[in-house]
C-alpha cells in the first residue's frame, strides 16, 4: 500500500530533527502543503506532510469508511520511519488524536497538537454537529459517510474557517475535502482515546478563539492532560494551518521548537 508523502527540503539545513505532519478529517497531505511546508523548510528544517490511507493520493485496501484510527497510526509509523531521525510529529484535529496515539508507542524529541482531538474524545463535538445540522449527521449516520458535513462550501467555512477567508480559497478548500472514515468517527467517539499518561515527549497544545469543532475549554483540557498550557490564538478558526493568521501560529511553533525544545 502506497502513502502519499509531500517533502521540502531547506536551501540550508539548521535543524537535523525533521517534522512530520498528520492532518485532519476530511483533508490530506495537501492542507500543509498550502502554506506550512515551505515555511518550516525555510526556517532550516527537513519537513514531510503525509496522506493518511484513503486520503489525498495514498492508497487503500478495502473501504476508507471501515479505516481505524490503529491503522492511520501505522501510516504515521511508516512514514516516521523513512526519516533520517526521529520527527517531531505535528497533528491537526483528527490527526491530533492520531500524533496523540503514536506518542504512545514511539519516542519523539517533541509534538504539537494543533485544534486537536482532545483525550476525553469529539462527544460535545458530535452533540454540537447534531445539534446545529440534524439533518446532515442523519445522513451522514444512515449512509455510513462523512461526507455530508463537509457537501458545501457553506459548512465548510462553518466548521473550519472565520470570516476572514477569501471567497476564492475557501471554495478552493471545499473542492479538496473528502470522505472521512465512519469507524475512524466512532475511534474518536469512545472507541479509541488518547492515554495522556503514556507520553513521554514534551507537547505542545494550540487553539482557535473561534473553533466551532473544538472549544477553547476543550483544547485547554487537552493542555492540561499534557501539563502544559494551551496558546490559544484571537480571532481564528479550526483550520489553523490555511486561515490568514497562519503565519503567527508557524512563527509561535518554530519559537517553541528552537528555544524550549533546543532542536
Amino acid at each position: 500500500m502506497s502513502l502519499e508523502i509531500i517533502e521540502k527540503h531547506p536551501s540550508a539545513k539548521t535543524h537535523e530533527t525533521p517534522l512530520l505532519f498528520v492532518h485532519g478529517a476530511w483533508h490530506g497531505a495537501w492542507c500543509w502543503d498550502e502554506y506550512f511546508l515551505d515555511y518550516f523548510a525555510s526556517q532550516g528544517f527537513d519537513v514531510y506532510a503525509v496522506s493518511l490511507r484513503g486520503h489525498g493520493r495514498s492508497e487503500i485496501k478495502g473501504s476508507l469508511r471501515f479505516a481505524r484510527i490503529s491503522e492511520y497510526v501505522e501510516d504515521v509509523t511508516t512514514a516516521a520511519a523513512h526519516l533520517s531521525k526521529n520527527p517531531v510529529v505535528i497533528g491537526h484535529s483528527m490527526g491530533g488524536l492520531v500524533t496523540q496515539k503514536y506518542l504512545e508507542a514511539h519516542e519523539s524529541p517533541a509534538a504539537v497538537l494543533l485544534a486537536s482531538v482532545p483525550p476525553r474524545g469529539i462527544i460535545m463535538t458530535f452533540l454540537r454537529i447534531m445539534t446545529g445540522h440534524f439533518g446532515v449527521f442523519l445522513k451522514a449516520i444512515l449512509t455510513l459517510s462523512l461526507y455530508p458535513v463537509v457537501a458545501t462550501p457553506e459548512l465548510v467555512r462553518e466548521y473550519f474557517f472565520s470570516s476572514r477567508i477569501p471567497e476564492e480559497k475557501l471554495r478552493t478548500y471545499s473542492s479538496q475535502m473528502q470522505d472521512e472514515s465512519f469507524l475512524a468517527f466512532l475511534d474518536m467517539l469512545a472507541l479509541n482515546l488518547p492515554k495522556p499518561d503514556r507520553v513521554s515527549a514534551p507537547v505542545m497544545v494550540l487553539g482557535a478563539e473561534k473553533d466551532t469543532i473544538f472549544h477553547v475549554n476543550e483544547i485547554e483540557a487537552t493542555a492540561h492532560a499534557y501539563n502544559t498550557k494551551s496558546h490559544i490564538f484571537p480571532d481564528m478558526a479550526h483550520d489553523m494551518m490555511l486561515e490568514t493568521g497562519w503565519r503567527e501560529v508557524a512563527d509561535t511553533i518554530t519559537d517553541w521548537l528552537t528555544n524550549s525544545c533546543n532542536l
